[in-house]
């Protein structure tokens, strides 16, 4: 996410919670939930800065680490993984949750895996309606087998990649953020362009991540390095697509960069960035000075998608980056069964320069808007009775 939406993919997770939304309104029960009370935590306004100080927040801890009353609504984790084995390994898991009948939320959960020793992709999804709970202070998503917790303070992650005629792969993580969150656009709000909306978008750009792993050759330990997103707010539009890429350095700063354009075209949309120096201080990277290209392509074998090969992504102003992207797997493409649309989420190598001296670390790339198919799809209008 961005990592967003991020789907992840906006079209597909916005259907989907419409759909499960809508089934549940049209469901009759026999006892029915009640109608929840307002979230304990609304929306902030924004702050009008005066002309010579620093723009003011509009995100708040602990309060805005809960779930808020927003049309759509995602937490998104993703990091590397090492086992005990020589096994390496990339995962990205998002948590989509939108509002729906009295009493109840949607929820769209979407995980892969990638397996850098085996070169395999992996990819699985799963929907379900969860009580309402306003009195939450984090993210809880529990269908029994898929869980998603935590409140800002440490995340509890479990996924299950189940795919016909194999052995399911079962994940369980937990994670700690190591620095404070990083408000991006400077105060946690974020415009993502004329007719699209806008989203409330925090990080928490450096995990601790330890758990296991369990395939058809056992369980084992794994730890490695992780990345959050929580992003929540109006978006009135389906039409948009975006690349998407995080970054860890190796010496220990961190980057997210995000160009957003209209599918149909790639005509721009908007950009945003951010960076985290070593020592945790922040600069928020201006528009135009972002960019993100793709270099050669890759189509895929099972959608006929075709998306770029590797990316270099640039950034003027201070700091000066000139970065170039290479994923550990051409094949990161995760498709939607509930409604049939594309993306690329995977993992990539990073080299180049930063103010002319050689840097290298590690990240994820985010593509959306690349499958046609986006355009055709039509999320359902909320039933009547909502």
């Amino acid at each position: 996410m961005f990592a967003h939406l991020t789907l992840s993919a906006l079209a597909v997770a916005a259907g989907v919670l419409a759909l499960l939304a809508a089934a549940c309104a049209s469901e009759p029960t026999a006892t029915p939930l009640p109608t929840p009370t307002p979230t304990a935590t609304p929306l902030p306004p924004t702050a009008a800065p005066t002309p010579t100080s620093t723009p003011l927040p509009v995100v708040f801890f602990p309060a805005d680490n809960a779930p808020h009353d927003a049309p759509i609504e995602w937490w998104y984790f993703n990091g590397m993984l090492q086992d005990n084995a020589g096994g390496e390994y990339s995962y990205h898991f998002v948590t989509f949750q939108s509002t729906g009948a009295p009493g109840v939320t949607p929820h769209l959960l979407q995980a892969s895996l990638g397996d850098h020793v085996r070169g395999r992709h992996y990819a699985s999804e799963t929907g379900y309606l969860a009580p309402e709970r306003p009195e939450a202070t984090g993210v809880n998503a529990d269908t029994g087998r898929w869980r998603m917790r935590g409140d800002g303070k440490g995340y509890e992650l479990r996924f299950i990649i189940d795919e016909d005629d194999a052995t399911p792969i079962e994940v369980e993580l937990r994670a700690a953020p190591r620095r404070e969150a990083v408000l991006h656009g400077s105060t946690g709000l974020v415009e993502m362009g004329e007719g699209i909306g806008s989203t409330y978008y925090y990080s928490y750009t450096r995990l601790d991540v330890s758990g296991w792993i369990e395939d058809a050759e056992g369980r084992r330990p794994v730890t490695g390095p992780g990345w959050m997103d929580h992003q929540w707010g109006e978006i009135s539009s389906t039409r948009v697509g975006w690349d998407w890429a995080s970054v860890q350095f190796d010496d220990g700063a961190d980057l997210m960069v995000a160009v957003l354009f209209y599918p149909g075209g790639h005509r721009p949309a908007a950009a945003h960035g951010t960076y985290v120096a070593p020592d945790g201080s922040v600069i928020y990277l201006h528009e135009d000075d972002i960019s993100i290209d793709g270099i050669g392509s890759w189509a895929s074998p099972d959608t006929g998608v075709e998306y770029p090969a590797r990316w270099t992504v640039a950034a003027e102003g201070q700091p000066r980056l000139d970065l170039e992207l290479t994923p550990y797997l051409e094949q990161a493409e995760f498709t939607s069964d509930f409604l049939g649309v594309s993306y690329w989420e995977g993992a990539v190598a990073v080299a180049g320069e930063r103010d002319g001296q050689p840097v290298a670390g590690w990240g994820f790339v985010e593509l959306v808007g690349y499958d046609p198919r986006q355009l055709e799809v039509t999320p359902p209008a909320p039933s009547p009775e909502r």
